[in-house]
């Protein structure tokens, strides 16, 4: 695709079908028991496509030092360097952090056995597995894959 002008559609389907399908798990728990075998798994379900529509945007805008996607971005003359630095190379991390932090202040407020709490419970546990990801993918690496190499 390098030389030619993609799609809009090119650009942003994997983000649009994987909001869609957040959207349609939404719905299906909206008017089911969570009680219930379907119930349960359409509340997991929710959490565990929350965190995967989250990497996908979050990893399409933010970045990690030492990752081969990361780019170089233009600093903002009033921003320190070693300011801009940090920022820049942690900015994933930050945002994980930050993020999560909210849905653990909700979590805390809500009670956990409840339809929502359920939910967002689960979905404090899939922030903490990317935040895992994405650290422990910074020192350590499988066999095979392309950063190993």
């Amino acid at each position: 695709m390098s030389g030619k002008k993609r799609t809009f559609w090119q650009r942003h389907g994997l983000s649009i079908v994987t909001s869609c399908v957040l959207l349609l798990w939404t719905l299906l728990y909206l008017w089911a028991d969570p009680g219930k075998h379907w119930g349960a798994f359409f509340g997991n379900a929710i959490a565990d496509w929350t965190g995967m529509l989250v990497m996908i945007l979050a990893t399409k805008y933010l970045h990690e030092v030492g990752s081969a996607e990361s780019k170089s971005v233009k600093r903002p003359a009033f921003v320190p360097k070693s300011v801009h630095e940090f920022l820049h190379e942690h900015s994933l991390v930050i945002f994980i952090v930050m993020t999560g932090a909210v849905w653990i202040t909700m979590f805390a407020k809500m009670q956990p056995s409840s339809k929502w709490g359920q939910v967002v419970g689960n979905i404090v546990s899939e922030w903490t597995q990317v935040l895992g990801v994405v650290v422990l993918t910074k020192g350590l690496v499988e066999v095979g894959s392309k950063e190993s190499k």
